[in-house]
């Protein structure tokens, strides 16, 4: 416990923390910005805290299609079905992680499936 002590002390736990919290804003900003840009219909919820956002797609969508088809363009999506107890895919969502995806590779993969998203 001491070596956390020492971190804690000399302030670099803080900075660690604030170049965290900047670089995941920033992740955050440029999925918001690319989703707005290639895909304005799609409604972002769940970006207040933590390291995915949910995309709400059209009603008419095919989630399971949608993910499919983005996983042919090496773009890593996944379903919201996935995540519940009935296995569900509607309504038509997506969650999207940024935590461990490089700005670059947020915005190039939303513009690589924008049209699946319209």
């Amino acid at each position: 416990s001491s070596d956390l002590a020492a971190l804690l002390e000399s302030g670099r736990y803080d900075r660690h923390l604030r170049h965290m919290r900047a670089m995941y804003a920033r992740r955050r900003g440029v999925l918001i910005d690319a989703l707005a840009r290639h895909a304005p219909g799609v409604r972002l919820t769940g970006l207040a805290a933590g390291f995915h956002a949910v995309a709400q797609l059209p009603d008419a969508a095919d989630e399971r299609a949608v993910v499919a088809a983005a996983r042919e363009r090496s773009v890593g999506l996944y379903g919201m079905s996935r995540y519940r107890a009935t296995r569900a895919a509607a309504p038509p969502q997506l969650v999207l992680g940024f935590g461990n995806v490089s700005e670059r590779a947020a915005g190039s993969g939303i513009a690589a499936v924008a049209d699946l998203l319209r």
